[in-house]
């Protein structure tokens, strides 16, 4: 037997394939998946059911159906591509600048799932290569079938501080049609909840899910005690890392001349972001890296460069209905804290000056039936006194730190919204059209 005739023998493939398949059943974790070897066996040996229904099956010297085929094409694209997103990789676009300069607005990224570990989708009847919507923004999945959350085991070395991750916005399981990417929460906050909904209504609600795609870096992990001072992090009081992407705004005052805007853009900065004053003279918000703020200070035209820090009070103050856990505590984006990010098993004791942190992981993300009544804790009409965590959470915060809705303005990431990190920019388009060729295959490291 030659190799060729080996490799075209039946039980070799079913050998092969089958036992790829036993090695993704014991992936799944999930032993009744090992029915599929029936399909396996009857594909490659028997051939009793045609399991290609939709493509026929030409006789020798018969004329072939181009439709058909190209039918046949499609579909096993289809199969073959929604297999890979859901257990390996997923496409992904940067929409905003929350992330500069690590990612860029337009960039296209391939998502890694496998170093966090895969979820098994929780909403499985969506319409192929869609996420929430299709066709002008209709809803493009059925609630018809749920599941409980599912997480495969990493084959990686999981999730880490410091990661760039994109997750499940946890505030969009309430969606103003009108205004679908902002928060219906900071709306009704600020607003009012009659008022939003007339104004940018009507609402609609998404399983956790098929909520909105975010990217941030993960700052802070189950169990930490995080602290924002000066726009700096601290954890557990140990200041962590500035990484090389992060920026901060700078007041920047020059002699009464703008800076070379081909200078700038060398330096990676955003000119949709740049807010020149020339009653100042210059710039009261120029949006720089570390880097590029050691640059910026050498031109012979800059007088001084000072970071924006918001302090309480101070000016361009947001508002405490803006800062999560939304109560005035003083808490500002760069002077944040300290707050405790819950883990799974730890139980807490539950009080007035602490609940605001946790009301909404009982209550939605931990599916319970929770009343607040004279100041006491209910669950399912029993009072409590304390509440042990049922999973993980995180605390997120964009690399563009003075434009960046994170975790500063929403709050915790739950475990089960956990996505994946980004592996690799695939193409990137900045937003006036121009490609940026010095990213198109680019690796995201998290080191």
């Amino acid at each position: 037997m030659t190799f060729k005739d080996f490799i075209r023998n039946k039980w070799v493939k079913f050998a092969f394939w089958g036992i790829l398949y036993c090695l993704w059943v014991i992936w799944l974790r999930n032993p009744w998946w090992l029915l599929g070897l029936i399909v396996v066996f009857d594909y490659f040996v028997t051939k009793k059911v045609n399991w290609t229904f939709w493509k026929p099956r030409y006789k020798e010297g018969q004329k072939h159906n181009e439709l058909l085929d190209w039918l046949d094409a499609v579909i096993f694209a289809v199969i073959v591509v929604t297999f890979i997103n859901i257990f390996f990789f997923q496409s992904f676009k940067i929409p905003s600048s929350s992330m500069e300069n690590t990612l860029m607005t337009g960039d296209y990224l391939f998502v890694d799932k496998m170093r966090y570990g895969p979820r098994i989708p929780e909403t499985p009847l969506t319409v192929p290569f869609t996420h929430n919507t299709w066709l002008g923004g209709r809803k493009s999945y059925s609630e018809a079938i749920k599941c409980d959350y599912r997480r495969l085991k990493p084959l990686g070395r999981g999730i880490r501080r410091g990661d760039c991750v994109v997750f499940n916005f946890p505030h969009g399981d309430t969606v103003l049609t009108r205004v679908p990417a902002e928060d219906y929460y900071a709306h009704v906050r600020i607003n009012g909840r009659e008022y939003t909904k007339k104004t940018f209504g009507p609402v609609i609600a998404r399983p956790a899910d098929k909520t909105d795609h975010y990217v941030k870096r993960l700052v802070g992990m189950p169990g930490d005690t995080l602290r924002v001072q000066d726009g700096l992090v601290y954890i557990d009081g140990e200041q962590q890392q500035v990484w090389d992407g992060i920026q901060f705004t700078y007041r920047v005052v020059t002699d009464g001349t703008p800076l070379n805007r081909m200078k700038l853009e060398s330096l990676g900065v955003d000119r949709s972001q740049i807010r020149y004053d020339s009653q100042l003279p210059g710039y009261y918000s120029l949006p720089l890296t570390a880097a590029a703020h050691e640059e910026v200070v050498k031109m012979p035209n800059v007088v001084s460069a000072t970071v924006n820090l918001e302090n309480y009070p101070g000016d361009y103050l947001d508002t405490y209905k803006m800062i999560f856990p939304f109560d005035d505590r003083g808490f500002t984006r760069d002077n944040y804290g300290p707050v405790w990010i819950p883990a799974k098993g730890t139980t807490v004791e539950l009080t007035s000056e602490n609940i605001a942190f946790y009301r909404r992981i009982i209550s939605v993300y931990e599916h319970n039936n929770f009343e607040e009544r004279d100041g006491k804790f209910f669950i399912d009409g029993e009072q409590i006194t304390e509440y042990t965590f049922k999973q993980d959470y995180f605390f997120m915060m964009g690399d563009n730190r003075h434009n960046s809705l994170d975790s500063r303005y929403w709050g915790f990431v739950p475990e089960d919204h956990i996505v994946g990190t980004p592996a690799v920019i695939w193409f990137s388009k900045a937003p006036e059209g121009k490609v940026r060729w010095n990213r198109i295959f680019k690796f995201v490291l998290n080191k």
